[in-house]
């Protein structure tokens, strides 16, 4: 009744029934014909059926990639950069400097270039008479130095490191500035050709005059 596949023939051919023989009944044996072309039919639409299935699966079946939520990369390689980060302010510039020295006074040249390095603008007034100007800012006595210098309201007397000068713009409080007596081998603007530092103590002037240690260098 059915032709048999060829091996190496398609999987979705499908036999065609024969015709009836010329020796098959015409009337009596049209029942059981039906009934064999039905049975046929019906083994036969499940191969249809399968060949007729798409054989891609669809792109809304696989998994959808998901946007990391790292900064993604620009053309060049570099990260971009939010526009919240690009907003952030700079560092507040650090306020100008006035320092009062004596015209001849070498080592107070010293301790003004330490402090341009430092990032501070300085200006420089020169004079051979400075005590009314650690008078009228309050240098306390006995504490004086070569030099007497004005920051953002503050008086820095003598050779205080720039690093000490921006820890207390930092932490202000009610103090009124910096000292550091004399002029201790090693501070800046008093280096030493083997670099040696003589221990010293910078101190805090507080609001009522007395001085605190607030930093110490050297060994």
């Amino acid at each position: 009744m059915f032709r048999t596949i060829p091996p190496g023939a398609p999987a979705c051919t499908v036999a065609a029934p024969s015709a009836p023989s010329a020796s098959s009944p015409s009337r009596d044996g049209r029942g059981s014909l039906h009934a064999l072309l039905l049975i046929g039919l019906g083994l036969a639409l499940p191969a249809l059926t399968a060949c007729a299935a798409p054989t891609d699966v669809p792109a809304a079946s696989a998994p959808r990639a998901t946007a990391s939520p790292k900064a993604a990369a620009t053309p060049g390689g570099r990260t971009a950069v939010s526009k919240a980060a690009a907003a952030m302010p700079a560092t507040r510039a650090l306020p100008p400097v006035l320092v009062h020295k004596s015209p001849t006074c070498g080592c107070c040249t010293g301790w003004v270039e330490h402090m341009r390095k430092a990032g501070f603008t300085v200006q420089v007034d020169e004079r051979e008479d400075l005590e009314p100007v650690k008078k009228r800012l309050g240098v306390p006595l006995g504490k004086g130095s070569c030099h007497t210098a004005e920051i953002a309201g503050l008086v820095i007397e003598g050779h205080v490191p720039a690093a000490d000068i921006k820890r207390l713009l930092a932490e202000r409080g009610d103090a009124r500035g910096l000292v550091l007596p004399g002029m201790p081998l090693g501070s800046p603007g008093m280096e030493v050709p083997d670099g040696r530092v003589q221990r010293y103590t910078v101190e805090r002037i507080e609001a009522d005059g007395r001085t605190t240690p607030f930093a110490t260098h050297g060994q």
